[in-house]
């Protein structure tokens, strides 16, 4: 009576098969985590994967560059506004297409984004004024080597808002948010480089600090994420039968044995050869 005894078979069975306990319990974690991530995603907004680079990439990379006053540059060698960004009077929008010579489309924008600028060198206060530099599209995280203009506007002090005027081909423009609008200045800027090694005693550079904005991220919609969360418990459901088929498969292991008992009996009841 009682030949089934499901306790006892499943420790029977995990003492006898180490190899499948450990891989019962990767499918039981594994299950786990996708329903704990399935609650998150339903939960909380997701940003989509399919979106290489947004606007907080662009600013994260440009404000991991140091830019410096070039050696020959003084207040009388300024970058005229009307000269690097045409349209800055003309622009009622946030960005204006013009054609290049290489018939490629260039947009023009001027935003305002959460960018400190902050002197990298013990030269004086941050004055009012811009600076005004030409990277290649890489630097900002960008595809393809283009030239990309870009001006930057900033006031005495520390301050967490910053006037951005950037022009760069359409084509690489970031397909995400743009951030808001920023009234057109018109002071001239002083042109700066890039710097990569480290700056002189007497030379000015500025040192630029960016705070993440999650407006400028693209998000999963609520239909993309309903169905990313579907698929999630799907997946978790289809491994925690499959962990119970496990179990059910080390429960009646011990059945088997002991309810065909005929292969012992068939060696017991075999008669001894005389010899």
């Amino acid at each position: 009576m009682g030949c089934w005894q499901p306790v006892t078979n499943i420790k029977n069975f995990v003492f006898h098969n180490p190899p499948m306990v450990t891989f019962f319990f990767s499918l039981l974690s594994l299950a786990i985590s996708f329903i704990c991530l399935a609650s998150y995603s339903y939960t909380h907004s997701l940003p989509n994967p399919d979106i290489d680079v947004d606007w907080n990439h662009v600013l994260s990379s440009l404000s991991q560059l140091e830019l410096c006053i070039k050696p020959r540059a003084n207040s009388t060698e300024l970058v005229s506004p009307a000269t690097t960004h045409p349209n800055w009077k003309q622009n009622k929008r946030e960005s204006v297409s013009t054609s290049t010579n290489n018939s490629s489309s260039v947009t023009h924008l001027h935003v305002q984004v959460p960018l400190r600028v902050s002197l990298s060198t013990a030269n004086g206060p941050v004055q009012n004024h811009s600076l005004f530099t030409t990277l290649r599209a890489g630097q900002l995280h960008l595809k393809g080597d283009q030239s990309v203009n870009v001006t930057l506007q900033f006031t005495s002090g520390v301050t967490y808002q910053t006037c951005i005027a950037i022009s760069v081909p359409t084509q690489l423009l970031p397909q995400s948010p743009l951030p808001p609008k920023c009234p057109a200045f018109n002071s001239s800027p002083i042109q700066v480089e890039v710097n990569n090694e480290l700056p002189s005693t007497f030379q000015t550079c500025y040192s630029l600090h960016y705070t993440n904005d999650p407006t400028l991220a693209v998000m999963l919609t609520q239909v993309e994420q309903n169905m990313a969360v579907h698929h999630l418990l799907e997946v978790s459901v289809s491994l925690l039968a499959l962990c119970l088929m496990l179990c059910l498969a080390a429960s009646v292991s011990q059945l088997l044995i002991c309810c065909n008992p005929w292969n012992g009996l068939h060696l017991q009841n075999e008669p001894l050869l005389d010899t």
